[in-house]
């Protein structure tokens, strides 16, 4: 916001306005919503004021007192009103007198006056109550004030005839007071009308950009199509895979590794190998399903199915080894990573109430982390299964029968080149 001094005095007051009324209310501890709907309330108050002013001045002037009074209770009672809020911030008595000024001031002055001609159709200042209550009080309460206003104006309408319709003021004046009654409600209902509208779009782009960022954010987290389910309001996304490939990549020598250098260091080194790793399998359309620590786990075939998921995740093992044996000859440490591919059914889906993350389950999985923990560092094993369905793209090392931890002998390949 400008300095008060390099405004104009209409911005200046109407910033100091606007500043009055945050400050009156934000005490209360309310949400966005309801601040603004009490600024705007006392916005209201405070735009009725001069208006009511200026009407009491007209009317003493040309020598009506008893109508003068009227409108020039508004503003003492609303400075009142005013103070008592501002000690107790008790919101609702304030609203409730507020609107019952607005409403009933017209219509007594109508009364005073001589009826609606008389009195320049002034009663239509107590439709600013109703507007009003539509924009800062609740839909039950703006219903029972229009009622009240429909009720006063046909009250009004029904005994006319019987007021004495003579007053002091002359007919010059009563053609000007018409027009200011027709123009002063229409100017304030629009300009509070116009300062919700413009306050909501505010907080409807703050929401529409916390919300995309939200939505960026799961993306991230999850699969797009996995994402997309829980944004359509699936409870549980859990779903059975009857061919899916499963790669385990995991550091060699880590711990050594920390000892040498530094925490700062160490996190960024980890962080350009996965975030690597991360491009790689972007561009070979497989699914990151997790980090953790040092270790990197991949899967092809989820969430969506596909033909060569085994073929597709040996080209990204194989270009994930081949980015770390041109990064090793730029540190002073050794890196190496041991890769394991492993190709069979799965169960994937969504898992946790906070930090939840798509993750995937089942013997293929097992058997891939095997195949990772008893291979070679730098080197890609593959299980049997996967070698049927890659041996015709890439030539592959028999290194025979192994003894796997929990699974007994099983035959393995390493994968050498395409």
């Amino acid at each position: 916001m400008a300095p008060m001094s390099t405004l104009s005095p209409a911005r200046a007051l109407a910033s100091s306005l606007y500043a009055f009324a945050n400050g009156i209310t934000v005490s209360d501890g309310d949400d966005d919503a309801a601040h603004l709907r009490k600024s705007i309330a006392v916005l209201a108050a405070l735009a009725i004021v001069p208006a009511a002013t200026a009407w009491g001045l007209v009317y003493l002037w040309v020598g009506e007192y008893t109508a003068a009074v009227i409108p020039l209770l508004y503003p003492v009672i609303t400075a009142v009103n005013f103070a008592v809020y501002r000690v107790w911030h008790r919101y609702h008595p304030f609203e409730f007198i507020q609107l019952l000024l607005a409403l009933l001031l017209p219509p007594l002055l109508m009364f005073a006056l001589g009826g609606f001609v008389s009195s320049s159709a002034v009663v239509i200042w107590s439709l600013i109550t109703p507007l009003g209550a539509i924009v800062y009080s609740t839909r039950r309460m703006a219903y029972f004030w229009f009622v009240v206003f429909m009720g006063t104006v046909i009250f009004g309408a029904l005994i006319d005839s019987s007021i004495s319709d003579v007053n002091n003021v002359p007919s010059w004046a009563k053609t000007i007071l018409f027009a200011g009654n027709l123009l002063g409600p229409s100017a304030i209902a629009f300009a509070l009308l116009a300062y919700f509208v413009n306050q909501n779009e505010i907080s409807y782009k703050l929401l529409n950009f916390e919300r995309n960022r939200s939505e960026t954010l799961l993306e991230n987290v999850l699969p797009a199509k996995i994402a997309a389910r829980l944004k359509d309001g699936t409870q549980m996304v859990a779903d059975r895979f009857d061919q899916v490939s499963v790669l385990f990549a995991d550091m060699v020598g880590s711990t050594e590794m920390a000892s040498k250098l530094s925490p700062e260091d160490m996190v960024a080194l980890l962080n350009e190998v996965f975030s690597e790793f991360d491009s790689i399998t972007v561009r070979h359309g497989v699914e990151k399903i997790s980090t953790s620590g040092d270790n990197y786990l991949v899967a092809s075939g989820v969430p969506e199915p596909r033909s060569d998921h085994a073929q597709a995740l040996v080209r990204v093992a194989l270009e994930m080894r081949d980015y770390l044996e041109e990064r090793r000859g730029k540190l002073d440490v050794v890196l190496q990573m041991r890769f394991g591919i492993n190709t069979g059914p799965a169960v994937a889906g969504v898992v946790g109430q906070r930090n939840f993350h798509y993750d995937i389950w089942g013997d293929a999985v097992n058997t891939a982390s095997r195949m990772e923990s008893h291979g070679e560092p730098g080197r890609v094993q593959i299980s049997e299964a996967t070698f049927e369905l890659v041996k015709d793209e890439f030539e592959c090392e028999p290194r025979g029968d192994i003894d796997i931890k929990g699974k007994g002998l099983m035959r393995t390949w390493f994968v050498e080149r395409r």
